[in-house]
C-alpha cells in the first residue's frame, strides 16, 4: 500500500492503520479520494465543493487535536443546517432567496396567460 498510490485503504481500520504507519501516504489517500467525489459532483456544485473542502482542511491544520478539529467540524455542520440562511431555512422558506441561497439559483420564467376556451 505504501509504495503504490493508487491502492486506496478499504474500511476504517485500514484507514487508521495507514494513518499510524505512513501520515504522508494516509494524506495523499485522503486528498485522492476527496478529489475524485468532487469531481463526480455536477460542475456548478465543484467551486463550492472546494471551499468547503478548503474550509475543512484549514481547520485540520489550525485545530490542536484531531478531537478540536472533530468538535469544530461539527460545530460548522450544525450552523449549516440550523444557522441563518442554513439547509433549515431552505426547507421551510424555498422561495425565499433572503433565507435560502439557493432560492436565487432557480431559473425564472414568463407565465404565458392562456386565453379563455371559446
Amino acid at each position: 500500500m505504501r509504495n503504490d498510490p493508487s491502492t486506496l485503504p478499504k474500511g476504517f481500520d485500514a484507514w487508521s492503520a495507514l494513518a499510524k504507519s505512513d501520515p504522508q501516504a494516509f494524506e495523499a489517500c485522503r486528498d485522492r479520494i476527496i478529489n475524485e467525489a468532487i469531481l463526480r459532483a455536477p460542475a456548478h456544485k465543484q467551486l463550492r465543493l472546494r471551499r468547503m473542502q478548503w474550509k475543512l482542511n484549514q481547520i485540520r491544520n489550525t485545530s490542536r487535536t484531531p478531537m478540536i478539529a472533530c468538535l469544530r467540524m461539527n460545530r460548522m455542520l450544525w450552523e449549516a443546517v440550523i444557522g441563518e440562511r442554513g439547509l433549515l431555512d431552505c426547507l421551510r422558506y424555498p422561495n425565499d432567496s433572503t433565507r435560502c441561497p439557493d432560492a436565487m439559483d432557480k431559473p425564472e420564467a414568463r407565465i404565458i396567460p392562456f386565453g379563455q376556451p371559446h
